[in-house]
């Protein structure tokens, strides 16, 4: 390792009775930014002034010098299966260990990482879940029977449409040389008119389309009205 091989340069310095100080400079000339810091220069040229022979570090009294023991990582393991949103300070005062060794648990053994929870429109219950799935095994069982099911299928949904949309940083974006001056826009708000779309689509493209009236409510009598001209236009 880098910092055994500039601890046997201290020492060989030391033994040719160089300085502290023209070791720490010729550190640095060597090895640049990754050279040892000044204060661990001069603590490691001090033992070796010392007759300190050996390159390894002080053996610590107290905790051992790694904490990642297979014990260790299950039990992290099991706490994080039992809390997933459970912070590594917790996790220290649960388990007594650093917050080091459990950031290394959780990253490198456990290969996890902390995920933010993704925004939905909503939550599902189990009984909509499982409906949705006997839904989904009715129209997978009747695409493989019939061959002409998917032709039979209209979809729908609605969207604000605007009087206006905005141009994108994309859409904007025009070819120069680098002496050429940068393209200026002004900007620009989205339009505060607009109207609702409620739009239908089968397998050949639109089937039916309109437009929300002005001061109309989207209601469910309204939508009723929609699906019966959707019925008779189809």
């Amino acid at each position: 390792m880098l910092q055994f091989e500039q601890r046997a340069n201290i020492k060989f310095m030391c033994k040719l009775g160089k300085s502290a100080s023209e070791t720490l400079s010729a550190l640095q000339q060597v090895y640049g930014d990754t050279a040892l810091k000044k204060s661990a220069v001069y603590d490691w040229f001090s033992r070796f002034k010392n007759w300190q022979e050996t390159l390894e570090d002080d053996q610590r009294s107290g905790r051992p010098s790694t904490s990642r023991t297979e014990e260790m990582i299950g039990k992290v393991r099991q706490l994080i299966r039992c809390d997933r949103r459970m912070t590594i300070a917790e996790l220290e005062q649960e388990v007594g260990i650093s917050h080091g060794s459990i950031h290394a648990i959780l990253y490198h053994d456990l290969k996890m990482r902390l995920v933010s929870a993704k925004f939905v429109p909503r939550q599902l219950t189990m009984d909509q879940m499982e409906c949705r799935m006997m839904v989904a095994d009715d129209l997978f069982d009747k695409s493989t029977q019939d061959p002409t099911f998917l032709k039979k299928i209209v979809t729908g949904d609605e969207s604000l449409v605007f009087a206006y949309d905005l141009e994108t940083k994309m859409q904007s974006s025009e070819w120069h040389t680098a002496s050429s001056p940068q393209p200026k826009k002004s900007r620009l708000v989205r339009s505060k008119d607009k109207v609702m779309l409620t739009a239908f689509f089968d397998i050949c493209g639109l089937v039916h389309h309109e437009f929300l009236s002005p001061g109309q409510t989207f209601t469910g009598n309204f939508y009723m009205q929609v699906l019966q001209r959707l019925r008779d236009a189809v």
